[in-house]
């Protein structure tokens, strides 16, 4: 295997990394108290690797609930043909048609969003939107007196209510979605003459009360994939990405490097892979117990954690190997950062159940992620580092450089 030297004046670049897009989180210090009330009432602490397993369960309901108001709404124009006298039947009809139309697009949009977030929460969305907006748009252009002829028309506040708690919104979007909806119902009762009637106030009631209990169904349902991801994910002592969900978020990471870079600019992001390994640790398994040594490697998680950025990942590959993806540093910078954490962990107070230290170091080797490789390979050298580490005498920092054509 060739190395070369990693060119210095593309270090400045790495400085510049906070400025550019996010990459994808980790998240490794989010879904503290998955059953709070916080984890679901907002977006804000989830990870970007929970948004892309989030939008895949939420796809997979605009597609199925999506195909059932294509089906149903057809259906309707029947009702309507035998409710309406025929000059009103154009009104209905032509909002029917588009209300159809939009459907059929929002399943499409679904359907080829793939790992496109924004795309998929933007269908989500417009399968709520259109069928309000389809009851708005009759509502607006029915002559008053006929409104009240219509049948069924008043169901559909309550059934998009209602299909809020099909969905994993947080609390927030199905808030705001239900406070629409209760305007719309509103509305709708000042064009019928029910506005303030006993009759009113009872729909607006039963509606508020439908959106409490979709509001319930979203915080338990949005909980419950929260736990199940951390469960997949995450190392149960740790809290750190397990192996396989590392796997994962660098192939994600490779993707986003190949989005940003652009034709032509490859290499003006690199990403740097650190393998650690904590030396004799199974000394510290029969000195002290067990119970000690998980508290050091937990320690040891916590001091990693805390020495990367917000947009880094920090992994447990498996027993006392560890993983650090450095994003956006090159060679030299991933070899300052690997010496300053070899340096944290030798100075760090280590200590067992009764207070006394444990002496504790660590080997790292340290490689580079090219975009266009698979994710093992650079685990592999990573590996073949770590292990150039050990054979120098353990407390080290080692490399392997890889050779870039073009």
């Amino acid at each position: 295997m060739s190395t070369r030297k990693t060119r210095k004046p593309r270090e400045y670049q790495n400085r510049r990394l906070d400025a550019l897009a996010a990459p994808p989180e980790a998240g490794h210090e989010l879904f503290v108290g998955l059953s709070s009330l916080g984890d679901t009432l907002s977006r804000r602490h989830h990870s970007r690797d929970f948004a892309f397993a989030h939008s895949r369960y939420l796809r997979s309901r605009v597609l199925a609930v999506g195909l059932i108001f294509s089906l149903l709404s057809p259906l309707w124009i029947v009702v309507d043909a035998l409710a309406l006298p025929a000059e009103l039947l154009k009104y209905t009809l032509v909002g029917r048609v588009g209300l159809m139309l939009g459907l059929l697009t929002v399943l499409l949009l679904a359907f080829t969003s793939g790992e496109r977030v924004r795309r998929v929460r933007f269908s989500a969305g417009m399968l709520l939107a259109l069928p309000a907006a389809f009851y708005l748009f009759v509502l607006v252009v029915l002559p008053d007196p006929q409104v009240q002829r219509l049948v069924g028309y008043g169901f559909i506040p309550f059934l998009l209510v209602a299909s809020l708690s099909v969905f994993p919104f947080t609390l927030l979007e199905s808030l705001f979605a239900g406070l629409l909806l209760l305007g719309l119902l509103g509305f709708s009762q000042v064009i019928d003459g029910s506005w303030m009637t006993g009759r009113g106030m009872e729909a607006l009631w039963l509606l508020s009360s439908l959106l409490m209990v979709s509001l319930a169904a979203n915080h338990f349902q949005l909980s419950l994939l929260l736990r199940l991801y951390r469960q997949a994910t995450h190392d149960p002592l740790t809290g750190l990405f397990n192996r396989g969900a590392l796997e994962i978020h660098l192939a994600k990471i490779q993707a986003w490097q190949r989005e940003t870079e652009g034709p032509g600019r490859t290499g003006n992001i690199p990403c740097s892979l650190l393998l650690l390994d904590l030396d004799h640790f199974k000394r510290v398994n029969d000195s002290y117990g067990h119970s000690v040594g998980d508290t050091v490697l937990q320690q040891f998680a916590e001091l990693l954690v805390g020495q990367t950025r917000r947009h880094d990942c920090v992994a447990r590959y498996g027993g006392e190997e560890f993983v650090v993806l450095l994003v956006g540093s090159g060679q030299a910078r991933a070899m300052e950062v690997a010496e300053r954490i070899r340096y944290a962990v030798e100075s760090f107070e280590f200590a067992d159940h009764e207070g006394r230290r444990i002496p504790v170091t660590t080997s790292i080797g340290v490689t580079p992620l090219l975009e266009d490789e698979p994710t093992l390979a650079a685990l592999r050298r990573a590996d073949e580092a770590l292990f150039q580490a050990k054979r120098d005498g353990r407390n080290q920092v080692a490399a392997v450089e890889v050779t870039t054509h073009g």
